[in-house]
Parts: C-alpha cells; sequence; structure tokens
C-alpha cells in the first residue's frame, strides 16, 4: 500500500470509531405534570437545555456527515484515477506483448538468416578444401600477368571477408533481438506487477467506499431521529412558556382582585370613619381635629419607617450600580451584567453585588421581601409586572433587560401595568 492509502486508512478508522461512539437519546420526552410557575418554568430550562444538547449533537453529526461526504468525494475521485492508470497499464501490457510477438518473428528470422548464411559458408569452405588450397604460387603461375594475379587473390580475401562479416552480423543481430526480446518481457512483467498493486488499491478503495457510504447513511438516521426529538422539545417548551403564561396571567387576575378587595375595604372604612367624625362633629364633641392628627401621625409612621433612611440609601446605591451597565446585551438565562443577562438574572446579579441572595426567576422575585405601593416606591425596589421584573430607579423610572433588541436600559416605570412592588432593604 502507498502512504496515501495507509493514511486514508488511519483516517477511515478514527471516523468508523467516532461513529461508534456518536450516540441519540431517544428517550421520549415527558409531558408537562407540573402545576405551579415555579416548576414549570424549572422543567422548561431543564427542557431548554436538552434541546441545547440535541442542537449541538445536530450540528456535531452534520459536520460528522459533512466530512464523510467530502472523503466519499475524494474516494470516487481517487477511484476513476486509478481504474484509468489499470487501463492505461492494461493498454501498454496488451502493446508489450505485440512488440515482444514482433520481436520473438524478428528472432526467428534472424537465426534462419544466420543458419542459413553459416550453411553457405560452410559449403563454400568445403569446396574450397576439395579444389585444393590455393597457393600464392598457383595465383602466379595461373594468372594472366600481375594485375590478373592481384585481382584473384583480392577476390578471395574479399569473398573470405564477406562471408565472415556476413556471419558476424547476423550473431550481432540475432544477439540483439535476444536482448531486445529479454527488455520487453521484463517490462511486461514490471507492468503486470503494477496493474496487480493497482487492482489490489481499487478492491481496498471499494471496500472503504462501501463503509463510508454506510456510515453516512448511518448519519442521516441519526439526524433524521435527533430532529424529531429536538422538535419534540420545542413544542413542549412551547407548551410550558403558554402554561406559565396563562398561571401568570390567573395571577395577576387574583392579585388585581386583592387589590380591589383592599381597596374597597379601605374606602369602606374610610367612609365609616368620615361618618364617624361627622357624627361627632354634629354632637359638638370637638374632637375632629385630634382624631384627624391622630390619623396621620399612623398614616407617617407606615409610609415611613424607622429603617426608610437606611434602606433609602442602599437602594440608591443599587440603582446607581444597576444604572452602570445600560447599553450591555440581553442574553436569554443568562446571569452576567457585562456579557448579558436576562431580567430575574440581572435583577439576581445586582443585589448578589450587595450581599443579597434572590430567586432565579421573576415569579419567585415578585415575592421577596414585603409589597409598596407606587406612590411609596423608592430606588431599588423590584418591580413585577407579570414574567418580567424591573429596578426601580427613582423619578418614575426603572432599569431591566429588556429584550434581544434593546439590551439593559432605563424607561418609564409604566410602560407596562405593576402587579406588585416588592422592597427587600
Amino acid at each position: 500500500m502507498t502512504g496515501k492509502f495507509t493514511q486514508m486508512k488511519k483516517k477511515f478508522m478514527r471516523f468508523a470509531g467516532a461513529a461508534m461512539i456518536l450516540t441519540l437519546v431517544t428517550a421520549a420526552v415527558e409531558p408537562v405534570y407540573a402545576t405551579t410557575i415555579s416548576e414549570i418554568q424549572q422543567q422548561r430550562e431543564e427542557d431548554e437545555k436538552q434541546l441545547g444538547n440535541v442542537n449541538q449533537q445536530i450540528a456535531d453529526y452534520k459536520g460528522a456527515q459533512a466530512d464523510i461526504g467530502s472523503e466519499i468525494e475524494e474516494l470516487d475521485a481517487e477511484m476513476v484515477s486509478l481504474l484509468t492508470d489499470i487501463n492505461l497499464i492494461k493498454e501498454a501490457i496488451q502493446e508489450k506483448e505485440e512488440q515482444i510477438a514482433q520481436t520473438q518473428a524478428d528472432y526467428d528470422t534472424a537465426v534462419a538468416v544466420k543458419d542459413e548464411q553459416y550453411e553457405t559458408m560452410k559449403i563454400r569452405i568445403k569446396f574450397m578444401y576439395e579444389q585444393g588450397d590455393i597457393s600464392y604460387l598457383q595465383l602466379f603461375t595461373e594468372s594472366l600477368d600481375v594485375s590478373d594475379m592481384l585481382n584473384k587473390a583480392e577476390y578471395v580475401e574479399k569473398v573470405y571477408e564477406y562471408d565472415r562479416k556476413l556471419l558476424t552480423e547476423y550473431q550481432e543481430t540475432v544477439e540483439q533481438v535476444a536482448a531486445l526480446q529479454d527488455k520487453l518481457e521484463e517490462e511486461k512483467s514490471e507492468l503486470q506487477t503494477s496493474q496487480y498493486e493497482l487492482e489490489d488499491e481499487e478492491a481496498y478503495l471499494e471496500e472503504v467506499l462501501a463503509q463510508k457510504k454506510e456510515e453516512y447513511e448511518n448519519y442521516t438516521v441519526m439526524l433524521a431521529q435527533a430532529k424529531q426529538q429536538a422538535a419534540a422539545y420545542t413544542t413542549k417548551i412551547k407548551q410550558e412558556t403558554a402554561q406559565i403564561k396563562q398561571l401568570e396571567e390567573e395571577e395577576r387576575k387574583r392579585r388585581e382582585e386583592e387589590e380591589r378587595k383592599r381597596k374597597e375595604e379601605e374606602e369602606r372604612r374610610k367612609a365609616e370613619q368620615d361618618q364617624l367624625l361627622a357624627q361627632q362633629g354634629q354632637d359638638g364633641t370637638g374632637q375632629s381635629a385630634p382624631a384627624t392628627n391622630t390619623g396621620n401621625s399612623s398614616n407617617s409612621s407606615q409610609e415611613k419607617p424607622s429603617s426608610s433612611s437606611s434602606g433609602s440609601t442602599k437602594g440608591q446605591e443599587i440603582a446607581n450600580f444597576a444604572c452602570q451597565y445600560v447599553g450591555n446585551p440581553y442574553v436569554a438565562g443568562g446571569t452576567s451584567l457585562t456579557n448579558g443577562a436576562d431580567c430575574s438574572g440581572f435583577v439576581m446579579s445586582v443585589y448578589k453585588n450587595f450581599g443579597y441572595s434572590l430567586p432565579r426567576s421573576s415569579y419567585a422575585q415578585s415575592g421577596v421581601g414585603r409589597s409598596v405601593s407606587y406612590a411609596e416606591a423608592q430606588p431599588g425596589d423590584i418591580i413585577y409586572y407579570g414574567g418580567h421584573v424591573a429596578i426601580y430607579i427613582g423619578n418614575g423610572r426603572i432599569v431591566h433587560a429588556s429584550t434581544e433588541r434593546t439590551g439593559i436600559k432605563t424607561e418609564s416605570a409604566t410602560y407596562r401595568s405593576i402587579i406588585t412592588i416588592r422592597r427587600i432593604i
């Protein structure tokens, strides 16, 4: 195997191992059975966490599948190139076989010509032997003149040299053809070896491709399952959100009803007191003024408790501290004053800076401390609107983590209907 295919094999084994480890939690999404807002909010937070995990898993699956898809494309391209090389080698082998066949024919011809020349030389030598040696004396006596003698001697020598040269040339031709034949056979053997190696690599590639395609399809199935689970969590979260809104609306109406009854009771008591004072005035007792003063003194004591002065100072510090973070982002589920927080996370983190531990949800924060009226509101008080909380900063304004679009900002405290105002200082 080449280094490239060895590396590819290692990469495949790594991805195959990862695919075996990656599993999808297929447990059914349980319906909502919680009855209180805090319980439902806690369940929703857990479901949102699970949804985040599933979405991350979907992203991981998509990334892994995309990597495998790229590998499949590379392997397909490699297979095409490999098959092309195999076909070229087969063509080269066929060409070598044709060359070897032609060389064999040339070799046979050369050997036949050499043998024929050898036989001719044997006949010529035999004739010369049977006729006796031709001496230079014979050439001298039998020649007409010197020129004739030299011509005859030269002729004999040339015949001998010609025969010897031809035989040598033919022998060299035979040897050259034989050498060429050996060379072609060696080249053919090398090509066949290359063909076998490429065919082995082809078989390996086919195996890897089949495994990769199977792995790709497995990811397709896992993605479908994960998307189904994400859809189930999304539906459940929507149901929980709707249920929370319903319960908050019911709570708001309950509080409004309680407030209405309280005001009715106050108005009834005031009417009774006014009636009593009027009767006392008619009787001439002159006690109306002291009674009124006593009532004012009592109201003043309720509006300004002994701790109000220190509480107001601390509340202003909290309000000033909270305003430092105006402009920072709103992040759902966040509790960071700098990196982002939601409404309840913002209030909780501000108060935490001053040593106060508040609940995490806006609904739970609506029950901390004691209730005060809007007329009594001081900087640092918590204003609950129903699913949303803010910090009162004075002069009819609040600071709060509003929306993802606006972030942490200040605005009018009465921009929404106030359900309750809580003081914990």
